[in-house]
C-alpha cells in the first residue's frame, strides 16, 4: 500500500508505460524528469557520474547541475527512483502535457503563457536579470540600462523578449539559439552585451574570465521585470495537483539561502569551470 501511494504521488494521476514498467520491476516508483542537459549551471551533460551526476535515459552520458541536484532531493524525499530525460527546449512542455515525463526541472520562468499549458510548483529559484559585457568593452562602466545599445540574448527567453526591448534606441540583434551560443557571440565580439539571469552570468564568468556582470538591481535604471519573469518553477501536467503538492512540500522545507548555496555549488563544478 505504501508503495502504491508513493507511486501515485510521485508519477502523476496517469503513469506512462515506461514508468509503470520500471516501478513493477524494482518495486520503487520512478520520477521521470525532463531537462535540456545543456544549460549550465542549471543542467548540463558530462561523461561520468562525478559529483553525483545521474545517467541520462537512453544515453551513455550523465546529467548534472542545479536542476539535477534539485531533482535528486525531490525524488529522495518522495521515495522514488530518478530518471533524467534529455529533451530540447521546445519539447519540454509537450512532454509534460503528453505524460511522457512527470515534470520538467529546467530553469523555466513561471510565465502566464506557460501556465496556460502546464501547472507550476512554487519557485525553486529566484533569478534576477543582469547584463553581461566584456570587462574591457565600451559598456564595462555603464551605470544603468540607458547606457546600453548593441545587444542580443537567447531565443524564446524573457531576456530577449521582455528585457532587451527596454533598451532605448538599441540595436537588438537576432536572438541566439541557446545560452552557449549567446555567450560565444559576446566573447567573439559579435555583440556588445547580453541580458541573462544571475546564475547564467556567474557561470559564464567562470568559463570566460574576461566577462563582467552589470547588476543594476538597486537602481532606478534597471530592467523592469515581474515576479513571473524571475521566479523559476517546476512544471507538471495540468490538473496533477497530487504531484504538485508533493513537490511543493519538499520546496517548503528549503530557504532562498539553500537555493543560493546549491546554485553556487553547481557553478563551482560545472564542466567549464575546470
Amino acid at each position: 500500500m505504501a508503495v502504491m501511494v508513493c507511486s501515485l504521488a510521485a508519477c502523476g494521476s496517469k503513469e506512462t508505460k515506461e514508468t509503470k514498467a520500471d516501478a513493477d520491476k524494482s518495486g520503487t516508483p520512478v520520477l521521470r524528469v525532463a531537462m535540456e542537459c545543456g544549460y549550465a549551471p542549471y543542467n548540463w551533460t558530462q561523461s561520468d557520474n562525478s559529483n553525483g551526476a545521474v545517467p541520462i535515459e537512453d544515453s551513455k552520458d550523465y546529467a548534472y547541475g542545479y536542476d539535477v541536484m534539485m531533482a535528486k532531493k525531490i525524488a529522495d524525499k518522495l521515495g522514488c527512483e530518478l530518471q533524467i530525460v534529455k529533451l530540447d527546449w521546445d519539447s519540454l512542455i509537450p512532454a509534460v502535457q503528453s505524460g511522457t515525463v512527470d515534470c520538467v526541472i529546467a530553469g523555466q520562468s513561471i510565465t502566464s503563457d506557460r501556465k496556460e499549458m502546464v501547472d507550476f510548483t512554487e519557485p525553486y529559484y529566484y533569478a534576477s536579470i543582469v547584463t553581461l559585457v566584456k570587462s574591457d568593452g565600451k559598456y564595462a562602466d555603464a551605470k544603468g540600462i540607458s547606457d546600453l545599445a548593441t545587444c542580443t540574448s537567447q531565443l524564446g527567453t524573457i531576456w530577449y523578449d521582455n528585457c532587451l526591448p527596454q533598451l532605448k534606441d538599441a540595436n537588438i540583434q537576432p536572438a541566439q539559439e541557446s545560452a552557449p551560443a549567446m555567450l560565444v557571440a559576446l566573447e567573439s565580439d559579435r555583440t556588445d552585451l547580453v541580458a541573462t539571469d544571475i546564475p547564467t552570468a556567474k557561470a559564464a564568468c567562470v568559463a570566460y574570465p574576461d566577462l563582467k556582470i552589470l547588476d543594476f538591481t538597486d537602481t532606478d535604471d534597471n530592467y523592469k521585470v515581474s515576479d513571473e519573469d524571475i521566479n523559476i518553477g517546476i512544471s507538471v501536467k495540468k490538473g496533477n495537483t497530487e504531484l504538485t503538492d508533493k513537490i511543493n512540500s519538499v520546496l517548503k522545507e528549503m530557504t532562498t539561502e539553500d537555493f543560493d548555496s546549491m546554485m553556487d555549488e553547481a557553478i563551482s563544478v560545472q564542466p567549464l569551470s575546470e
